[in-house]
C-alpha cells in the first residue's frame, strides 16, 4: 500500500491555496520534504507557509523542520492567530 500524508490548511493559508485539505500520495518522508513538495505545485502557497508565524502540527502535535511523517499522519498548517 502506497504510504499517505492527510494535509490540513486553516485560515488565510486555504484562502491562498484554494482548497482545505488534499491527501498527498506517496506520502513525503518528513515535514520539510513535504513543504518542498508543496512548493513544486504552489509558489504562492509555499511563500504563505514561510510567513513568520506560521505553525505545523503533525497528528495534531506542533512540530518543524525534519519531523518524521509516517503513512497515515494528518499535517496541519495554521496561520499566526490574533487575540481580542
Amino acid at each position: 500500500m502506497t504510504p499517505v500524508v492527510r494535509v490540513l490548511l486553516f485560515g488565510r493559508l486555504r484562502d491562498v491555496a484554494g482548497w482545505r485539505e488534499r491527501i498527498y500520495r506517496p506520502a513525503p518522508e518528513s515535514l520539510s520534504a513535504l513543504r518542498a513538495m508543496i512548493a513544486t505545485e504552489d509558489a504562492a502557497l509555499a511563500a504563505a507557509l514561510e510567513s513568520p508565524g506560521v505553525r505545523a502540527a503533525v497528528d495534531q502535535v506542533l512540530a518543524q523542520g525534519d519531523a518524521v511523517l509516517r503513512s497515515g499522519a494528518e499535517v496541519a498548517f495554521m496561520p499566526p492567530m490574533s487575540g481580542g
